[in-house]
């Protein structure tokens, strides 16, 4: 089984905006891999600001009755609840990373979930914030689990030790 994924909000909306004719088919396809592997994970908060976009700031506007039958699927996903737990790793989130206050409240979630992966468009890709890596749904693959922990091996920005090596020309 794999580690929890946490979705953030725009994932949520693009899975749903016909207008994004690339993001939507690609966020789709995230949204119904995790809802397969049972890995997805989410928030409160995440669950209300996907509310709030999808029935007032999309055109045209989902119904609030669809709307609500969405996010009331999405409460499976055992979504992290706004509580003292969060708002304190938050806090630590926001004064340790200098993340604005509502990132800090979606990575401090990633987090009190375990989960390895936060997909979402409004973070650095490739980021880690505690063990959670951040990836943006779009520069990676939803079919290959194995892809989304998988980031490019860092380069050494050390000088090598020892001697030189002699080129010979």
């Amino acid at each position: 089984m794999s580690a929890p994924v946490f979705v953030d909000t725009n994932v949520l909306v693009y899975a749903r905006d016909l207008r994004e004719k690339a993001k939507q088919p690609v966020a789709a396809l995230w949204i119904a891999q995790l809802w397969r592997d049972r890995t997805g994970r989410t928030s409160t908060q995440v669950l209300s600001e996907f509310y709030v976009t999808v029935t007032r700031k999309l055109k045209p506007g989902m119904p609030a009755a669809q709307a609500w039958d969405e996010v009331n699927a999405f409460l499976s996903w055992h979504p992290q609840s706004i509580d003292a737990a969060l708002l304190q790793r938050a806090y630590q989130i926001e004064q340790r990373y200098r993340l604005s206050w509502w990132d800090s409240a979606v990575v401090g979630a990633a987090q009190l979930q375990d989960c390895a992966l936060l997909l979402t468009e409004d973070l650095q890709d490739g980021a880690v914030f505690g063990g959670v890596t951040v990836r943006s749904p779009f520069t990676l693959a939803a079919e290959d689990p194995r892809a989304i922990y998988r980031l490019p091996p860092p380069e050494n920005a050390h000088r090598p030790r020892g001697r030189p090596v002699r080129r010979v020309r």
